[in-house]
Order: structure tokens, then C-alpha cells, then sequence
């Protein structure tokens, strides 16, 4: 039997595993994505009826209409198979936490929320097979894998806090109206930056700071903005014409600016506390590195390298809000107990 200290230890590792494991998943799905291999086996969860890619006959005699390419079908398979893997872990994560579920202060709650979570990221993982490339589906499918990677993160910060304190833990602070802005701002921009890719807007808009020359830019925001598209077209490259991605992309900068603003006045209020200052001089600093990647991706038109960098800035911010927010809720005067606590631990 596993003693309750070193079980403890291996779910706080293995949580942490689960973000780390997580945002490669992500990076492997944006990839997927990039290289329009979204589709590349027309079926799920197999390919071509098989759990590993077939040869071109096989593939010809399940799906005549849909010819295999095996590159684009092995890198929907492999996100597949990574995507499966961190299915398993979150499985493991709750199997480890049951015995410990009734102690007080065990995030089991959060266990059972995260393995709901990655359950519905796999049926999205479906519905964009199956729904071909449905935008709706596709921002939605990326949100929920951030969803998923801010869970994991979560959970390994409470067990941290759960090994650490003896007692139950002091009141934590609220979140006031200001975290609440900023947060939202920051859902808001990560669903913008999705449509902008599930509609194949990332170049809609020519040149920085105008777009295709102008400053307001012809637009059709009532297209781009449209959310209940026809289900059941092939949205690979999109359907959308050149004003309504406009739109969306136009859209996304301003949602950037918004965002700016938000972290700065969020910076400005709280930049007194010491121990929050570190926190939030590294989210603005983040998102001044994903302002100028976006730019770049603009100017450069859209390379592989620099979009997926990109999607690597959008998991940093969400990951750098997620720890100021973790910071500002804390108590400040809590680990001093730490040492007697890990002791008990040990002991258990």
C-alpha cells in the first residue's frame, strides 16, 4: 500500500506532467492545424476504419471520395494518439486521489471537473473530424485544450498547498472587478485568436498598424461574427469571403489592444505588492512578445514557425494569469507552517 505522503507526491508530479504534456498536445494540434491536416483521415477515431494509417488500397477501398495523404493523416493520427495519452493520465491522476478524497482540503472536486473537461475535449476532437472543420467546433476544440492545461495546473497548485498546510488554510482574497476584466478580456482574445484561425483570417488584413492600407478597413462584420454557419460543408481553407475575414481579423487586433489596456491598468493597480509585481511584469512582458509575434505574423505572412510560436504565447498568458491570480488569492503569511506540515506528511 502506498503510504499517503509518497501517493501525494506522485499526483503533484504527475499533475505537473499533465501541464507540461498539455501544451505539447496543443502545439501538436495548432501544428495539425497549420498544415491543413485536420482531415487528414475523414474518419474518427480511426483512420480510414484502422487505428494506424493504412496503405493507399486500404484507404481507397474505405473512403473512394477522400484520397489518403499520408503525411497530413500520420499527423492527425500522432495528435490523436498524444491527445489519448493525456485522456489515460488524467484517468491515473483520479484513480491515485480516490483514497485520499476525504480528507479536507484534497481538490477532489477538481480531479473530477478536469477528467469531465478532457472527456468533452474528446468528443470536440470528433466533432472536428466529423463536423468537417466546423469553425464553431475548431475555436471551441482550442479553448477547451487550454481549459484542460489551466485545470491541470489548478489541481497540481492545490495539492502543493494541500502537502503544505496542516490546517485549513487561511481566507483567501476575493477577486475583485478588476482581475474579473482582465480575465475576461483574455477569454475574449483567446476565442478571437481561434475564429481568426478556424476561418483562415490570419492574413485577411495586409500590412501593420493599418490594414490593407486603410485604418478601418472595408469589413462585413455581420458575416464574420456569423455563429450559426451551415453545418456540413468542408471548411478547410474557409468559407468565408475576403470583408468578412477581414472582420474577424480586424476584430482580433482591436480585441489585442483591449487586452493591452486591461493588463496595464491591472499592473498599474496592483504593482505596490512585492510579491505580485514579479507576476505581473511577466505577463506583460508576454504579452508584448505575443504583440510582436502577431505582428510578424502578419508582415511575414504567416510562416509555421512564427504562428506556432504564436500559439505558444497564448498557453505563456494563460498560464502567467493563472499564476497571478493564484498569487493575489493566496494568504500572504501561510508558509511558515510548511516545514511542520511536510513533516507530518512524511510521518503519515
Amino acid at each position: 500500500m502506498t503510504k499517503p505522503a509518497s501517493r501525494l507526491r506522485l499526483l503533484i508530479t504527475l499533475s505537473l506532467v499533465g501541464v507540461l504534456f498539455t501544451i505539447g498536445v496543443i502545439l501538436v494540434g495548432a501544428w495539425t492545424r497549420l498544415v491543413d491536416a485536420g482531415l487528414g483521415c475523414p474518419d474518427w477515431p480511426g483512420c480510414y476504419g484502422r487505428l494506424v494509417v493504412p496503405d493507399a488500397d486500404r484507404a481507397l477501398s474505405h473512403s473512394p471520395d477522400v484520397p489518403l495523404e499520408s503525411f497530413k493523416a500520420w499527423i492527425e493520427m500522432i495528435h490523436r494518439y498524444v491527445a489519448s495519452t493525456l485522456g489515460l493520465l488524467v484517468i491515473a491522476l483520479v484513480l491515485l486521489g480516490m483514497p485520499l478524497r476525504r480528507r479536507a482540503g484534497y481538490p477532489w472536486g477538481v480531479s473530477l471537473a478536469l477528467l469531465a473537461v478532457i472527456l468533452l475535449q474528446g468528443a470536440f476532437g470528433a466533432f472536428t473530424v466529423t463536423l468537417k472543420l466546423w469553425p464553431q467546433v475548431v475555436t471551441l476544440h482550442l479553448l477547451g485544450g487550454l481549459s484542460v492545461m489551466l485545470m491541470f495546473l489548478w489541481l497540481h497548485l492545490r495539492l502543493r498547498r494541500f502537502a503544505s498546510v496542516e490546517a485549513p488554510a487561511s481566507p483567501r482574497r476575493a477577486l475583485t472587478p478588476l482581475w474579473g476584466l482582465a480575465m475576461v478580456l483574455l477569454l475574449l482574445q483567446l476565442a478571437l485568436g481561434g475564429w481568426v484561425s478556424s476561418n483562415y483570417a490570419g492574413i485577411a488584413c495586409q500590412g501593420f498598424p493599418t490594414c490593407n492600407g486603410q485604418w478601418w478597413p472595408a469589413t462585413d462584420w455581420s458575416e464574420g461574427f456569423h455563429l450559426t454557419q451551415t453545418v456540413g460543408p468542408n471548411y478547410l481553407h474557409g468559407q468565408l469571403h475576403a470583408d468578412a475575414r477581414t472582420a474577424i481579423h480586424f476584430g482580433h487586433r482591436l480585441g489585442a489592444l483591449a487586452l493591452g489596456l486591461g493588463l496595464l491598468l491591472l499592473a498599474w493597480r496592483h504593482w505596490h505588492e512585492r510579491r505580485l509585481r514579479p507576476w505581473l511584469g511577466a505577463l506583460l512582458g508576454a504579452y508584448a512578445v505575443q504583440l510582436g509575434v502577431g505582428v510578424a505574423n502578419v508582415l511575414l505572412w504567416l510562416p509555421l514557425w512564427l504562428a506556432l510560436l504564436h500559439t505558444a504565447g497564448a498557453v505563456a498568458l494563460v498560464v502567467l494569469m493563472a499564476l497571478a491570480v493564484w498569487v493575489w488569492r493566496e494568504p500572504v503569511a501561510h508558509g511558515e507552517r510548511r516545514q511542520r506540515a511536510e513533516k507530518e506528511w512524511a510521518h503519515a
